[in-house]
Formats: C-alpha cells, structure tokens, sequence
C-alpha cells in the first residue's frame, strides 16, 4: 500500500506542476517578464523530474506498463504544448507571437488527454489500494478470528486446568489424609510398642536385681556356712596335728590359705551381686567403699566427694550401678591416671559425676555400640532422670546421672512405668 501512495503523490504533484507552468506560460504571454519564464521553466523541470520518479516506482509494475506509457506521451504531449523555444529569449517579440499563436483547443484537448491519462493512473492506483486494504480488512479479521480461536482455546484450556488442578488438590488432600492416619497409626504402633519394650526392659532389670539378690544371699548364707565349717574343721584338724609332722602341717596351712582366698573371692562375688554396704552402711558410705577399692585394685588416682542424699533403695541402687560400671569403663578403656566421683543435692534433684581424664572417645560413632552406656542409661530413665555422657578424644569422659528427688522417693513403685517423660539425654562437648 505504501508504494501505491507514492505513486499517487508524484502523481498528483507532476500533475500541479503542470498546471503550474501552464499558468506561468500564459503569465509569461500576456506580461513577457523573465520572472514568469523562469517560474514557467523550474515548474516544468520539476515536472520532468516527477515524471521521471513515478517510472522509477512503476518499473518492476509490468501490468500498468500501458497505462505509465499513455501519461507519459500524454505528459509530452501537454509539455510540448507549452514549450518556450529556448532559442527565443523572453523579450523576443517573434517568441511572444509564437507562444500565443498555439491554439486554445490544441491546448484543450492536450490538457483532456492528460487529465485522462492521469485519471485512468489515479484509479488503477485506488483500486489498488482498496484491493489491498481489503486485504488488509481480510487479514486483519482472520487474525481477530485467529486470536478469538486462540483466546476461546486458551478459556477452554484454563477452565480444564482448574478442574484438573480441583482433582490434584482432592486427590493430594485424600492422599495426606491417608498419610496423615497411616503416620499417626504408626506413632501410635511405635509408642505402644515402646510402652511395652520398656515394661518388658524394667520387668527383665528387676528380675535382674532380684536374682543377684536372691544368687548373693545364697552365696553368703549356703557358700558362707560351708567355707566356715571347712575353716573350723581345718582348724581341729591341725590343733591335733602331732608334732614333727611339717609336710602334713604345710598342707594344712596351704589349704587354710586356699580356703581364706575363696572366702574373699566370695565376698568379691556377694559384694558384686548387690553390695551389703549399700543396704547396710548407705550409698555414700558404698560409694565411698567402692572408690577406694577401685583405686586400690587399679592404680589409679581416684578421689571422691559426696553429700549426704535422701534417696529410696532403688534410687540408690541406680547410682551405684551407674559408679560402677562407669569406674569399670575406666579401668578398662579410658588409659586414665585420675578420676573423681561427686555425689551432690541440688533443688529438687540429686547429681552423680564420674569424670576421669582418660583418652576419651568419639561419642557420635560409640555411644549406641556401648551396652554399658545403653544399660546406664535405661537405668536411669526408668527413674525419669537425666542421663548425660561429655566426651571427645583426648579429652577424658564425664559421665552425670540426675535423679529427681520428686521421683527418686517413688521410684520403686513408678519403675514398671514408661518413661514418656522424655528426661533422659545423652550429649556430646567437641
């Protein structure tokens, strides 16, 4: 559409400056001025050029060659029409006369034939444009039905995605509903389990209990009356020992040594089983017993610090285990040359420290292949205490078991019970 614009511009324009030069040609008769010549001979020169642009746009337009070379003799046509012969200069009166001599119906027809040269080129031009602007409307209303389509398309495609994305939301709200019960039916399954797993575990730790008892006053009563008769019976055997005889009076005084030596190895055993200090003399006095035997057995520098506690059997019985089996850690792995043991009453709650400064160990890695630990621990749980181990290579082990004293004077009757407390925690110092 655009070159067809042009084409009607230059036309329009060559067609002004025709009529231009034909007004400056009559100026140019009726006065004889040079101004009106030279107005006369710009305008026709801008006209040549015209002429000469709108063959340039129509020169790849093979259709309309006829028509282009009817304006173009028509455009000659006129422009002889009003020719000035250079040769005559404008005040020339001969070149004034031949001007004027041309004939007004030459002029006429010349100018009709141009005015329907130019006609028939300005219609071919309109057609041209309304062909293509009715291209233009067609286009333009395939893309408003294209972009309709593609809007309706994309409604269409909306409205399925919501309705797919209601069924995805139904279906993910079923799916964690589902998961939600399934999980809370394994919580449910976990804990109860648990519940039993720790019934059983403090059932089998009193059962335990009871049977070291039960082992160790048999040991005491039944082993202790046996040795002590064998002791007495070795002892009139050798009152009436007649004199000189020194091979059967050594054989006496070997087996009055073996026999002391399994009197002491049973009161070891007896003591190990459940330790009359406890029952008899208290845990600090216990505590303190097993503290200097330990140093005395081992070598190792051990010292002690411990407070006056009121705590039921149990409780106590909890406390010495945990001493015990932590010194027996200590003999065993920590390479230590000191460890001290505190036993202290804070506000509500009683603390029990075991610290040495051994190699130590990694916690992470250790703590859950440790039966001795994973032993303390349940003990200490099953008291609703808090059961903690510090630790890091290199850096010896601390090991604290805290017992509530709210709980400690009820233990015994609250050791069946599962501990939903959450108290116990082990915790690792790098």
């Amino acid at each position: 559409m655009l070159i067809e614009q042009q084409r009607r511009a230059t036309l329009h324009a060559m067609l002004q400056q025709l009529a231009e030069a034909e007004s400056a040609r009559r100026e140019f008769v009726r006065t004889g001025t040079a101004v009106d010549f030279t107005v006369y001979r710009d305008t026709v020169a801008q006209a040549d050029r015209d002429m000469q642009r709108i063959g340039t746009l129509y020169a790849e337009d093979t259709a309309n060659l006829t028509q282009l070379a009817a304006l173009r003799a028509a455009v000659v046509r006129a422009r002889n029409g009003v020719v000035v012969d250079t040769a005559i200069s404008p005040s020339s009166t001969t070149g004034q006369a031949s001007i004027a001599s041309l004939s007004d119906n030459a002029q006429k027809k010349e100018a009709m034939e141009l005015r329907n040269a130019s006609n028939q080129m300005i219609a071919t031009i309109a057609q041209s444009i309304e062909i293509t602007q009715r291209q233009i409307d067609r286009s333009l209303s395939m893309f408003r039905v294209g972009a309709a389509l593609a809007a309706l398309l994309g409604l269409l495609s909306f409205v399925l995605y919501l309705r797919q994305t209601d069924r995805l939301d139904v279906v993910s709200e079923s799916r964690r509903k589902r998961l939600v019960n399934e999980r809370d039916q394994l919580e449910a399954l976990v804990k109860e389990r648990t519940s039993r797993l720790t019934v059983l575990a403090n059932h089998l730790q009193n059962v335990q209990e009871s049977e070291r008892e039960n082992l160790a006053r048999e040991l005491h009563d039944e082993l202790g009356a046996l040795l002590t008769a064998a002791k007495l019976d070795v002892a009139r055997i050798r009152s009436k020992l007649p004199e000189g005889n020194e091979p059967l009076r050594l054989r006496l005084e070997h087996l009055i040594e073996t026999l002391n030596s399994v009197i002491a190895l049973k009161r070891e055993i007896v003591e190990n089983l459940r330790p009359s200090s406890l029952s008899n003399l208290g845990l600090v006095a216990a505590l303190d017993i097993l503290v200097r035997e330990f140093s005395a057995n081992t070598g190792v520098q051990a010292s002690s610090k411990l407070d006056e506690v009121e705590l039921d059997g149990e409780a106590q019985l909890t406390l010495y285990r945990v001493t015990q089996e932590s010194l027996t850690n200590v003999s065993r792995y920590a390479k230590a040359t000191s460890v001290s043991v505190t036993l202290s009453s804070h506000d509500g709650s009683v603390e029990l420290v075991v610290a040495d400064n051994g190699v130590g160990f990694d916690l992470q890695t250790q703590f859950n292949r440790s039966h001795g630990f994973a032993g303390m621990l349940h003990r200490v749980e099953a008291l609703r205490g808090e059961f903690t181990v510090i630790t890091r290579p290199r850096h010896g082990v601390r090991v604290s078991a805290r017992l509530p004293k709210k709980h400690a004077n009820s233990a015994r009757s609250n050791a069946d019970t599962p501990n939903d407390s959450g108290h116990a925690s082990t915790q690792a110092s790098i």
